[in-house]
């Protein structure tokens, strides 16, 4: 899919405050898409997915052994994690400090699916999502795994991505700009790996909620999977 600088602007829409939860693993768009939906729509924007990755940084940062979930648990607690929720210009920081580029390191990546799975951490997480989420004036558009099943389960409108792994592999490649076979190929394994953790744990796993809309990204572009979204917003906005 295009990035979300290609996708041609449009005036916001305007209305009552809709809450949206995309879902689905890795390489389906959802981060650029999101964003680009919010943008369009004047909504906030927030990526769960930062903020797992902020606890992940912390642990690690901080000499946890996120291998064991009992030392995880027990400081979940002790990161401030703050999450800034405008579409154009999210930010994240951790104890004041910016964490959007250490976030997406290969040690985070590796280490980011241990961490979410600690039901201590979840709770700590979620709590905060749903505050946000609560507090946005003009309504919000948030990204994850576990948005219309757990986090947000009512919320006004429920996407699920997905994508082909072969699709997700390449794009995850190009934007870390390893594109080689080899570089495409552990990529894909190391979606599939994630999936399968993500799937399985018996926190909040990764999941469609039944209500939800699905859409596979995988022959798409990054305009015409907006254009769905947009249009499944603003037909629950008419109908509030």
């Amino acid at each position: 899919m295009e990035t979300a600088a290609q996708a041609a602007p449009a005036a916001p829409a305007t209305g009552p405050a809709v809450i949206v939860a995309i879902d689905g693993p890795s390489g389906t768009g959802k981060s650029s898409t999101s964003r680009a939906v919010a943008a369009r729509l004047g909504m906030s924007f927030l990526d769960t997915g930062a903020q797992y990755r902020a606890m992940t940084w912390w642990m690690t940062g901080n000499g946890v052994d996120v291998s064991d979930p009992s030392a995880v648990a027990a400081l979940a607690r002790k990161p401030a994690i703050v999450s800034g929720t405008d579409p154009k210009a999210p930010t994240i920081t951790v104890d004041g400090a910016d964490a959007s580029g250490p976030i997406r390191t290969p040690e985070v990546t590796a280490n980011v699916s241990a961490v979410s799975a600690v039901p201590e951490v979840r709770e700590v997480i979620t709590g905060l999502q749903r505050s946000i989420a609560a507090s946005a004036p003009h309504g919000i558009v948030v990204e994850g795994r576990d948005i219309g099943t757990t986090v947000l389960p009512d919320a006004d409108v429920k996407i699920f991505l997905t994508a082909s792994a072969e699709a997700r592999a390449a794009r995850r490649s190009g934007e870390l700009g390893a594109t080689t076979g080899a570089a495409v190929a552990a990529t894909k394994e190391a979606l599939i790996q994630r999936d399968a953790a993500d799937s399985t744990r018996k926190a909040s796993p990764l999941a469609k909620a039944a209500d939800a809309t699905e859409i596979d990204t995988t022959d798409l572009t990054l305009a015409q999977v907006i254009d769905r979204i947009v249009a499944l917003v603003e037909e629950k906005r008419a109908a509030k």
